[in-house]
């Protein structure tokens, strides 16, 4: 029987202070919603015998198939404990890597969270990220070491041998968060320090450096996992059975007669029961007696296991009498030991009161949400709190209060958007008929059943002999008519059926959400904010204490909608709400033209967007999408569209190929959207291209040692056979190349000539540039409005900072002669201008530099400044696309050494001169001559110059654009544009300038980390050898057989890697790949060989396999590139062997 109504739950959600709002977090395997089943079971939702086995929460076929979750779903619990009635929302999350966005959007809308631990397996890669997660996002954790059962039954562990096994994983969780404490305070000691560095400096006297972290000072103790604490359960989910110390202290305290609280002290720990004088004494290792916990309860539960699998009838007994409880004789008689054993466990320790207790007594309600937690909500990228205008930080005391009074602020946060078949919907299911309408429908059923057999027996009447064939005709006439009625009736319920089916086969949207602040209502009207909405630019746009009723100017980022529906998450099941208070988790319809994939909702437009959800993975596997009819693809577009407004880790894209892509984060998360969208969202059969492998282009420094390790220049060279570097890298003619890789090209007018030469970045600069795009970014904004003199909002402080100190990192990095003033002298970041590439100008007479917004100096005048963009912009195209294969480069540095632009300037005043005397010759002639000539060149040239002379008076600004339009005008000649000659020109001196030096091909790489034993140790490394994996570190786990292989594993070779590794290893090892970094492949994809013991050692062809030039000629024929290859590599003549007849 269900525990709790919807009248029930809509009651408890107005009682904020007993709602707790909790997510079960944990790596792939270790048991949450088995963990979640065992809740659900004791609200009489599914039944206890099914808990485990039914996994409830992981609601799509797919999950069920797998085995494991992939989607988070939420469900609300009731809980009594004392006179306290709990309702606890519930949100199960996927562990696998490949949806840990799932997790994200789960863990933005709890207070606290669930973390579960398998007791084999101990602290994996997923339970260090989520608990990453849960810190990043100030949530409480509580910790559940779940599986005890395995010790027993599979490993075959003493109780001593447990304990000290359970205490290493507490040890390593525990590490685990006392490293995310200790980078917090360090990191809040270093915003400190810089505060006061200001004042410090102006003080004399010598300075003594204090070396304490600050972290003896700050009380961390609260943080940790003590089972003595009350934030730890051991538990075994399948066997239902859980428990924390307290139960088992209250027992004993009777029993041995000593208090309960020495007692929840000593239970666990180095203590144990000296019997004769009934005293608790430290040290139990030293003096070889077994510690408390052991004796008082792990024995116990092994001695109960023992009898359990060894049918020990007796001793059954003994215990269940012992414990008071009632075992059916079903369970007793039943053939698996394990129903018996979950029959008496779930009885004596059931595992939903321990971990419900805890989750009440230790986890926050949404009341205690702390002031450090709302304000890095209210905080959107570089703005703190402390620069919102004064009505947002007003908006602070709504979030603390968690109010549901009528005049609070309503703030709502949507975490995704779901799709759920609308069959599903409460107001689309057939409703429980009354028992009036019962008695109507029997009423009529019998009356038809009367009617039936009053036709069939008019039929069976004696047919009398019918005369004439008068009679037949009608007879007929009359048949025909009835099988035409019949037809049109039969057509009519088929179109009926089609069109019920079209709308039972509509998917809906649902968001995901939760109430911070007021109450929010059925078909109320309220604000959706986007992500880049901003307050302080907004509020002034519009009339003070505004809602959404009124009808407002349109304000970029910001939308009105009606919440059409409020639904309760229960699982698989949505029920029908009027209206949710503050601190509830809530499902919203009809928001889905509205928000694409996150977004708040508020009644006041002073409230900020929310900060951007962290995700872990990153999306990196992509595969090209198209219909098997080219005729539905209007029905493929729209199905993309709704998948990626259902799944907040997806990308879709349209490429400049017109492709359509889809960006997912791994192989299982790829096939999960491929199965969405042939089955859910566009209903088409679809052909998937193979995965598309990203790469990046790159410069090394020349090797000192060729492919035989001889020592390059040494040994004596010989013809070269093979061509290919030379045919790749020719530089054709007019385009100069020093011995150092110089490279001098003129435009095709030749009235500009540019010197490029290209340098490999040091690896720290490369991975700097890459961490702070970000900041790049916001530094190239604010560049951009100092340069077209744009009142925007004052860069923060903050954000300043920030830059100094990305500054100071890029100068640590770049050091040496030849990176002397390099950082003073970057002009522009690229590709996107804000990648991990990077322009350098080292010419006389130009000063820009991106350093702008340190220094705030405007837009400097020089003869440059009106063909400087167009250098950029050749930059960021030749950073764009590399020469090897269209790919982005990375990790380069092109300097402009020499830009002549001499020819240029002569040109324009030659040319203005002769404007000027054109202009003046025609001012002397008749009006009449000026009238008729007024459409030859030389009008053109005087009204040029008019506009000339009239914007040289009105603003410089004004006069900038005119002169930059004029010298354009002036030097348009038979190969285009000036500007657009630059940027051709500066593009091909980026590309000779990378071909002058040796290329190499950057390679997307994953961390793998695999769990497997010693037996299948041999294959795990096979399988790696054979894709190019190289293992970095090997461990065994203390206390296991269990062996944890880190390794990493190019992108391009992972597909199928995770099928294989299983397949060769009979299931025992799986592994977790995750995005970890580029890296440079050693070869060359040109390399060719040329020396004597080149050819002595790979052979005249030189035929074995080189890595690099695979994958670059599978990007080039991937993108219709030429490709340098042999298509018949024998051509000998075939031979029939048939004789011609």
């Amino acid at each position: 029987m269900v525990l709790a109504s919807v009248g029930k739950t809509v009651q408890l959600q107005k009682k904020t202070e007993n709602i707790r709002n909790i997510c079960i977090l944990a790596h792939v395997d270790h048991g949450k919603t088995t963990l979640a089943d065992c809740l659900i079971s004791s609200n009489g939702i599914i039944s206890s015998r099914l808990a485990g086995k039914l996994r409830y929460l992981d609601s799509r076929a797919d999950e069920q198939i797998r085995g494991i979750t992939m989607k988070s779903s939420a469900i609300s619990l009731h809980f009594e404990k004392g006179d306290q009635e709990y309702l606890i929302n519930l949100i199960d999350s996927p562990g696998h890597v490949d949806f840990s966005s799932e997790v994200s959007t789960a863990v933005r809308l709890c207070d606290g969270c669930i973390i579960v631990v398998d007791a084999v397996e101990g602290v994996c890669p997923q339970t260090q990220a989520v608990l990453r997660q849960a810190w990043l996002e100030n949530i409480r954790p509580v910790l559940v070491i779940n599986k005890i059962d395995r010790l027993i039954v599979e490993l075959k562990f003493s109780p001593q041998e447990a304990y000290s096994h359970l205490k290493n994983i507490l040890e390593q969780v525990n590490a685990v968060t006392g490293a995310l404490f200790t980078s917090k305070v360090l990191e809040e000691r270093a915003e400190k320090e810089t505060g006061t560095q200001i004042i410090s400096d102006s003080v004399p006297g010598d300075q003594v450096y204090d070396w304490s972290a600050g972290l003896e000072d700050t009380d961390d103790s609260h943080l940790y996992f003590s089972p003595d604490q009350g934030n730890v359960v051991f538990a075994s989910a399948i066997d239902g059975w859980g428990f924390g110390i307290e139960p088992f202290a209250k027992l004993y305290s009777q029993k041995i007669g000593i208090k309960p609280a020495v007692l929840l002290k000593t239970l666990w720990g180095d203590y144990y029961l000296n019997t004769k004088a009934k005293k608790i004494m430290k040290g139990d290792q030293s003096k070889g007696k077994k510690p408390l916990f052991v004796q008082l309860v792990l024995d116990n539960i092994w001695s109960l296991y023992e009898a359990v699998m060894k049918r020990d009838k007796d001793k059954i007994d003994k215990i269940i009498t012992s414990l008071e409880l009632k075992i059916g004789a079903r369970e007793a008689r039943h053939v698996d030991p394990r129903v018996h054993l979950n029959a008496i466990c779930s009885q004596w320790l059931p595992i939903s009161e321990a971990v419900l207790s805890m989750v009440c007594n230790k986890l926050p309600s949404p009341l205690d949400i702390t002031a450090e937690r709302v304000e890095k909500l209210m905080s959107v990228g570089a703005r703190t709190f402390d620069s919102l205008p004064p009505e947002t930080q007003d908006l602070k005391n709504a979030f603390m209060k968690c109010s549901s009074e009528e005049t609070a602020p309503v703030i709502v946060f949507v975490s995704k958007m779901f799709a759920v078949d609308s069959k599903a919907l409460p107001h689309n299911k057939p409703r429980p008929l009354t028992q009036e309408e019962i008695a109507q429908r029997r009423e009529l059923a019998r009356q038809r059943h009367a009617e039936k057999l009053a036709a069939i027996q008019s039929q069976e009447l004696p047919e009398k002999a019918l005369c004439g064939n008068a009679p037949e005709t009608t007879g007929k006439t009359g048949e025909t008519k009835g099988d035409e009625q019949q037809l049109t009736s039969q057509i009519e319920v088929m179109t009926l059926k089609t069109v019920k089916q079209e709308a039972d086969n509509k998917e809906s949207f649902i968001a995901f959400a939760r109430v911070f602040s007021g109450v929010v209502r059925k078909g109320q009207k309220i604000f959706v904010l986007g992500p880049k909405y901003d307050p302080s630019e907004s509020l002034h746009k519009l009339p003070l204490g505004c809602s959404a009723e009124a009808d407002l100017p349109s304000v970029p980022y910001m939308a009105c909608c009606i919440l059409e529906n409020l639904y309760l998450l229960m699982g698989r099941e949505l029920k029908d709400l009027e209206e949710v208070p503050s601190g509830n988790v809530l499902g919203i319809g009809g928001l889905h033209e509205f928000v694409l994939k996150s977004a708040t909702l508020s009644t006041s437009p002073a409230c900020p967007p929310f900060t951007p959800l962290n995700f872990e993975a990153t999306p990196i596997v992509r595969v090209a999408i198209e219909p098997k009819h080219p005729s539905e693809m209007p029905q493929l577009v729209r199905g993309m569209k709704l998948l990626n407004q259902a799944d907040p880790c997806v990308q879709v894209l349209i490429q400049e190929t017109g492709e359509h892509v889809l960006v997912t984060a791994g192989e299982v998360h790829l096939q999960r959207c491929l199965d969405d969208l042939k089955e859910r969202f566009a209903k088409i059969q679809i052909s998937v291209s193979e995965p598309i492998i990203p790469f990046r282009e790159t410069i090394t420094r020349p090797p000192k040692v060729d492919m035989v390790n001889e020592e390059i220049g040494k040994q004596q060279k010989v013809a070269v056979i093979h061509q290919t570097k030379e045919d790749q890298n020719k530089i054709p003619e007019g385009v100069q190349v020093d011995s150092d890789g110089l490279i001098t090209i003129s435009t095709p007018n030749k009235y500009a000539t540019l010197s490029v030469r290209a340098m490999p970045l040091p690896e720290e600069a490369t991975r700097l540039l890459e961490e702070n795009s970000d900041l790049i970014r916001t530094m190239d904004q604010f560049n951009a409005s100092l340069n077209e003199d744009k009142k925007t909002h004052e860069i923060n402080q903050k954000t300043l900072d920030k830059i100094q100190e990305f500054k100071q990192k890029m100068e640590q990095n770049l050091q040496g002669r030849k990176w002397r003033n390099a950082v003073d002298q970057i002009w522009s970041f690229g590709p996107r201008k804000c990648g991990p590439n990077i322009l350098l100008h080292r010419f006389e007479g130009y000063k820009k530099s991106v350093w702008q917004c340190l220094d705030k100096t405007t837009k400097e005048v020089s003869k440059y400044r009106d063909f400087d963009n167009s250098i950029v912009s050749g930059f960021q195209l030749a950073t764009l696309s590399g020469p090897m294969c269209e790919e982005p480069l990375m990790g380069v540095c092109f300097i402009v050494e020499k830009w002549d632009i001499s020819k240029v300037e002569e040109i324009m005043s030659t040319k203005r001169q002769q404007s000027e005397e054109c202009d003046a010759t025609e001012w002397k002639q008749d009006e009449d001559e000026a009238t008729c000539l007024s459409r030859s060149h030389i009008t053109e040239c005087s009204s040029e110059d008019k506009e000339f002379k009239g914007s040289s008076q009105g603003s410089p600004k004004s006069s900038e654009k005119s002169s930059k339009r004029k010298g354009e005008a002036l030097l348009a000649d038979c190969y285009g544009p000036f500007s657009g000659q630059l940027i051709a020109t500066m593009k091909e001196a980026c590309r000779y300038a990378l071909q002058a030096k040796p290329q190499r091909l950057m390679a997307a790489m994953y961390t793998c980390e695999i769990m497997a034993t010693a037996e299948v140790l041999g294959r795990v490394y096979a399988v790696l050898s054979k894709r190019e994996g190289r293992v970095l570190q090997e461990e065994m786990k203390e206390g296991t057989d269990v062996f944890i292989i880190k390794a990493v594993l190019p992108v391009a070779e992972s597909f199928g890697f995770a099928d294989e590794i299983r397949k060769r290893t009979s299931g025992l090892a799986s592994p977790q790949l995750v995005f970890s970094h580029w890296e440079i492949i050693p070869s060359d994809p040109f390399w060719v060989p040329t020396t004597e013991e080149e050819y002595l050692h790979f052979g005249e062809k030189a035929d074995s396999e080189n890595q690099a030039r695979k994958y670059m000629n599978a990007v080039r024929k991937r993108k219709g590139l030429y490709v340098d290859e042999k298509i018949v590599e024998h051509a000998e003549k075939q031979r029939t062997l048939s004789r011609n007849k």
